[in-house]
């Protein structure tokens, strides 16, 4: 037998093959969906409008929201002639950008009486899936 053993495959993703639409039967195209800022990569049929999410965009999307309803309890110390709070590592490991972040500068508002706001995306760039 020619070719690659039964045991070996190579990864694709599913979005680069055709797929059709479960209830038109015609090829579906690929467009983006904007969610909280994310940038979701879908399918979608040109003929009754049938859209489907990547899997994996949705799943990251699933993951953010889950984490966004956590609330964390984390110290304020004071660090020289300022006050340092942490960001626990469960954020930042999901932005799963931590070496980009390190040293860049954040923006940092008060935003309402007893809130304040930290902004890791100043330009206000829309975020891609993290991954």
């Amino acid at each position: 037998m020619r070719g690659k053993r039964s045991d070996e495959y190579t990864m694709t993703d599913i979005f680069d093959n055709r797929i059709l639409c479960r209830d038109c039967n015609r090829e579906m195209k690929p467009i983006q969906l904007i969610k909280n800022g994310f940038v979701l990569r879908a399918i979608k049929c040109d003929k009754c409008g049938a859209k489907i999410i990547h899997p994996k965009d949705e799943q990251e999307f699933r993951n953010f929201n889950e984490l966004k309803k956590k609330e964390f309890s984390v110290k304020m110390r004071f660090v020289g002639n300022s006050y340092a709070v942490s960001i626990p590592k469960e954020i930042v490991n999901f932005m799963k950008e931590q070496e980009k972040i390190m040293g860049d500068m954040v923006k940092l508002c008060f935003e309402d009486f007893g809130k304040v706001s930290l902004d890791f995306n100043p330009e206000n760039k829309i975020n891609r899936r993290f991954g």
